[in-house]
């Protein structure tokens, strides 16, 4: 009965934002409490949600969760899969490149919810495969792109699509440590979530200043510089696209500057500081609370433990997030092209460029 079934969950990948894993935060110089939840605490925080097993090829990874909250562990995800069946809901925490083949197992093992890292695949041909995978077998395909379930973020989405700020002028965004694949996908997604517009066309300069990755030698994920142009959806005049949005991105390898969205209008501004957001319009000043205790992956649970009870649609469709992908194979394809646009959808050899993101 609707209001009472408990979802069974499972996470693979039992580091720092899956099993909350400070040994592994403290790998990447990243701390557990500064994250915006862990699949670990927004599947356990859930009254609804019953975590029964977790995987990971770390032997301390599974020592340590299983010692955290006594949840059965598994060195193969597979074996995971069959022993933990049935399962509604699997958090992927994985690296990148092995988005796609979890997905998959897990929809052919019955998963009906999939919650999965950013950005949502290596290559374009994977995520759509994991789109098609989830949408053939009537499951849900949710990505952390956690911005999306902030209330400062949604509020602000609204507000632009009210006339808040007029027309829309131009939108800019910056963020510190490069990272392209990791970073810049929740910037991105962001922008296209806020104003309604898909990015349409990219021109950009990666960072090959030679960063390491914080994630090991077999990832370079750099930063850059360059345009994202977001459609608006218009008929073109004489052949040229009518009612573009420009964005600007800066993001340096060695950037210093705080994370920031700004969004800029016919009427007003609005400056976005990580959750802390300001509608400027003349001398009137509006700040938009985001004052929820709730991570933004607890809200994201949430919303799918009420699309498993058949509460409506989904708040995003996952599409969003294959678009996402392919903005920042863009920067790679426009990079090589010397900065010249490159268009969305990708195209012929383009669609075949590796995101080496962790």
């Amino acid at each position: 009965m609707a209001g009472e079934t408990k979802y069974r969950a499972a996470i693979v990948g039992l580091g720092f934002i899956g099993g909350a894993d400070q040994v592994s935060g403290d790998a990447l110089g990243q701390l557990v409490e500064d994250l915006d939840g862990t699949h670990v605490g927004a599947l356990r925080n859930h009254d609804r949600v019953d975590l029964v097993a977790g995987s990971s090829r770390d032997d301390g990874r599974r020592e340590r969760f299983h010692a955290r909250y006594g949840v059965p562990t598994f060195a193969d995800w597979r074996e995971m899969f069959r022993a933990a069946a049935p399962l509604d809901i699997v958090s992927i925490a994985t690296y990148t490149p092995v988005h796609a083949e979890i997905t998959q197992a897990a929809i052919e093992a019955g998963a009906r919810a999939i919650y999965c890292e950013k950005p949502i695949a290596a290559t374009v041909a994977e995520a759509e495969g994991m789109l098609s995978t989830c949408n053939k077998a009537g499951a849900l395909l949710v990505i952390n792109h956690n911005l999306r379930f902030h209330p400062g973020y949604r509020a602000l989405r609204d507000r632009i699509a009210a006339g808040a700020l007029g027309t829309l002028t131009s939108a800019s965004l910056q963020w510190t440590s490069g990272r392209l694949g990791n970073v810049g996908t929740h910037m991105i997604d962001a922008v296209q979530m806020a104003t309604g517009l898909p990015v349409t066309a990219v021109s950009g300069t990666l960072d090959l200043s030679g960063k390491p990755d914080c994630r090991g030698g077999a990832f370079t994920d750099p930063g850059g510089w360059g345009l994202l142009r977001l459609g608006r959806d218009l008929p073109a005049v004489d052949g040229a696209p009518q009612g573009d949005l420009i964005c600007t991105v800066d993001a340096a390898d060695y950037g210093t500057a705080p994370p920031r969205h700004r969004f800029h209008g016919t009427e007003g501004y609005a400056i976005c500081r990580n959750r802390d957001i300001e509608i400027v319009r003349g001398d009137d000043r509006e700040f938009l609370p985001d004052d929820s205790p709730d991570s933004g992956m607890d809200r994201a649970v949430v919303e799918i433990v009420n699309w498993l009870e058949g509460e409506g649609p989904f708040s995003y469709d996952a599409r969003e997030a294959v678009r996402t992908l392919e903005a920042l194979i863009a920067f790679h394809a426009s990079h090589r092209a010397g900065g010249g646009w490159v268009e969305l959808p990708l195209r012929g050899a383009d669609r075949e460029i590796v995101l080496h993101s962790g």
